[in-house]
């Protein structure tokens, strides 16, 4: 028994000594970042400042490649096969978590198929409504919701996605009956709110802000806990009566699940470094967008509560995805 023990303990060791020497050494070749959206969109905007520096900080290259489609689960899908060494990993956002309830048959799950590594950005999201809608904060939006029940259009950018689940969850929550078009990008949709041919919308500040103050858009809340700092006077949906109701849009780095805990050490280690930056602290006076990061364990707890909340938003208003 105690050979056993000992060679069970010296197969341990070796294997923890492997691991180190991999997190030295890494990374050993360029790093791939996969984000599943297509090139030029916000996740793209706000990972390449992170993959620049790490590339300086590790001396090789950390290079994005896209692989949009199917709500994002191609791109995530690729990466839980991924070999778990460090050298392909995930860029997304909550749509992480909202997949994992909306899709019936994914090959991956999204709570253990992955290693988290870092939140790296927060962003506050709002209700807005074309100026035409006769409503200037959300106790006058749900009053005129309630008066005109399945007369409103609400887009969304794509069905089952996060923005369209935090809609849903918000008009649920005061039990508004309206209706939620899809739209394959924020851009057409944007057209339309602005054209008048849709009524109300989830947006970013960033996306928002030029139209709210040409007004032509309104804004109704901001979703999260806090207000954003360029819209001071714009409440949250918290402080306007829907106590506890926090929905922002976040995005973080993820590697394949079995990747070694020193690699996802080292990583973390160097987001958090990154992020003290000044360019990158002072980004949210820029646009909204807080670059923000976490600990594994916090991204992982994150992840775990949303999936959690989203299940019972999605079968309370029976949400499915459709391209």
């Amino acid at each position: 028994m105690k050979i056993l023990l000992s060679a069970a303990s010296a197969t341990l060791s070796l294997g923890l000594s492997i691991s180190h020497v991999h997190a030295q050494e890494y990374p050993t070749k360029p790093v791939t970042v996969i984000i599943p959206y297509t090139a030029g969109g916000s996740t793209e905007a706000d990972t390449r400042p992170y993959t620049i520096k790490l590339s300086e900080a590790f001396g090789k290259p950390f290079l994005i490649d896209y692989k949009p489609g199917a709500g994002t689960t191609l791109g995530a899908a690729y990466v839980a096969k991924a070999v778990p060494d460090g050298h392909t990993l995930l860029s997304t956002t909550s749509t992480l978590a909202v997949t994992q309830v909306v899709f019936p048959n994914l090959s991956y799950d999204s709570a253990t198929s992955f290693a988290p590594i870092s939140v790296i950005y927060s962003r506050t999201l709002l209700l807005v409504t074309n100026a035409s809608v006769p409503a200037t904060n959300l106790q006058s939006y749900i009053a005129y919701v309630r008066a005109n029940p399945g007369k409103l259009n609400v887009g969304t950018v794509g069905a089952g996605g996060s923005y369209h689940v935090g809609s849903a969850w918000l008009h649920s929550e005061f039990k508004g009956d309206v209706v939620h078009v899809h739209y394959k990008g924020s851009s057409p949709l944007l057209i339309d709110i602005l054209g008048g041919r849709a009524d109300a919308m989830v947006s970013s500040v960033f996306q928002a802000l030029p139209h709210l103050k040409s007004g032509k858009l309104r804004a109704i809340a901001a979703l999260g806990r806090t207000r954003p700092l360029q819209l001071p006077d714009v409440r949250t949906a918290d402080e306007q009566g829907l106590k506890g109701f926090d929905f922002v849009s976040w995005g973080a780095l993820f590697a394949p699940a079995r990747t070694p805990e020193p690699i996802i050490n080292k990583l973390n280690a160097e987001l958090v470094r990154i992020a003290k930056a000044p360019e990158f602290v002072n980004r949210v006076q820029v646009d909204g967008t807080a670059m923000v990061t976490s600990t594994t364990q916090e991204l992982r707890d994150m992840l775990t509560r949303e999936i959690t909340t989203w299940r019972k938003v999605v079968s309370d208003n029976k949400i499915t995805y459709a391209e």
